[in-house]
């Protein structure tokens, strides 16, 4: 008989709180709350930057899967190189090449689980306590947990509709702020959804130069520009600065978890030692399913399917707010991607309307949670991307009432 068996529980003086590590503490849980709001099926969501599952392989993915099985291809299966699989390496190489007009060398790319991941071994790998980080602002809350779990001092510096203030950053950096790494989403930005113009690409890369910190370049809506157009990647502008953050969460699919960072050689093999003892390897079967998928040119096709469905959906994202907002509301106009970004008068406070949106079962991610430091409290974040054609206008006149309201 088991001795413990009807005791109760003892009550301890003391909470296992206390036992957290410094950097844990104040560690918020956005991500897990706009995750939950996303996959709410009693709201319309303009939450989560989840892809549409219409965009998603079919069975194809089951016939992948059985032709590697069949023809005993165990590599799919096994533990893989912790820089990931030769052949979807390979492949990856060949894509950027195609795609970006410069192929990585081989000792430049390396496979994650995903671009979170990324963000993660770089913030393992380079931040100290107190290292300045330097963001957009507003910028990808992902991007801020990873900074601050390893208790780095986070900057942002404003964008505007052309992106990143390029101009601003240099005063910055000519008034002596000197961050370790700068991070910025140059295309189709979450939250903002605007993209960084030419001109300030060649600036910014100069900037690195000149002053010496690392650049982060996160592109996971690079490939979803509506019109398929493509601006510089700061890659392949300047790869003696530049990590390339990319995942195929958006373009593949997000239960895969795969994504890669291309950079300096020496960067990548410190990222690919962190990588060790953090999940050791990227999924096997997701490598080799991405890599068949790819090759056979589906994942081309399903790319282009995406891009027409997320620019249909912007287009009545759009068309709805400018007939219903009220006066005093302004909003960005994306070319790609998932997000528009949408700015109240000053007094309104998106976080308190967001709660009475959800008791007009309608979502919204407030905008303070994209900012370091709290700004950003009479803004929001809309995403369009899984938001049913059919429920888009309802949802924006839900929307619109309450702010109407607060405005």
């Amino acid at each position: 008989m088991d001795p413990q068996a009807g005791r109760s529980v003892v009550e301890h003086a003391w909470s296992w709180a206390d036992a957290l590590a410094r950097r844990a503490k104040g560690a918020g849980d956005e991500i897990a709350t706009i995750m939950a709001l996303s996959n709410a099926s009693e709201v319309i969501s303009f939450s989560g930057g989840f892809p549409d599952p219409a965009t998603f392989p079919g069975e194809v993915l089951a016939d992948l899967v059985r032709e590697l099985v069949v023809k005993g291809d165990a590599s799919a299966l096994q533990y893989t190189p912790t820089e990931g699989l030769p052949g979807p390496r390979a492949y990856l190489r060949g894509r950027l090449g195609h795609l970006e007009g410069r192929e990585p060398a081989e000792a430049e790319l390396a496979i994650t689980s995903g671009g979170i991941e990324a963000l993660e071994l770089i913030s393992k790998t380079f931040l100290d306590r107190g290292d300045l980080v330097m963001v957009e602002a507003p910028t990808y809350l992902g991007a801020i947990m990873a900074f601050r779990g390893f208790e780095a001092r986070i900057e942002c510096v404003e964008i505007d509709d052309e992106g990143l203030r390029v101009d601003a950053l240099a005063d910055r950096l000519a008034a002596g702020s000197r961050p370790k790494l700068l991070y910025v989403i140059p295309d189709h930005q979450n939250p903002a959804g605007v993209s960084l113009a030419a001109e300030r690409r060649v600036a910014l890369v100069e900037l690195a130069r000149r002053y010496g910190f690392l650049l982060l370049e996160d592109v996971a809506y690079r490939e979803l520009a509506f019109d398929g157009s493509r601006l510089p990647a700061l890659w392949s502008l300047a790869p003696d600065v530049v990590v390339q953050i990319g995942t195929f969460s958006k373009t593949f699919f997000p239960g895969v978890r795969l994504g890669w960072v291309a950079g300096p050689a020496e960067v990548v093999a410190w990222l690919v030692t962190a990588k060790q003892n953090t999940d050791q390897c990227a999924g096997g079967l997701g490598q080799r399913l991405l890599e068949e998928y790819g090759r056979r040119g589906l994942l081309d096709r399903q790319i282009a399917a995406a891009r027409e469905l997320y620019q249909r959906r912007c287009r009545l994202l759009l068309a709805t707010i400018a007939a219903q907002m009220p006066q005093g509301v302004r909003w960005t106009t994306p070319r790609g991607g998932f997000f528009s970004w949408v700015t109240l008068p000053p007094e309104v406070d998106t976080a308190k309307l967001a709660q009475a949106a959800l008791e007009q079962g309608v979502a919204f991610v407030p905008g303070a949670p994209f900012f370091p430091h709290g700004q950003g409290r009479n803004q929001l974040r809309l995403s369009f991307s899984k938001v049913d054609d059919a429920v888009i206008p309802e949802g924006i006149r839900r929307l619109s009432a309450i702010m109407t309201a607060a405005v």
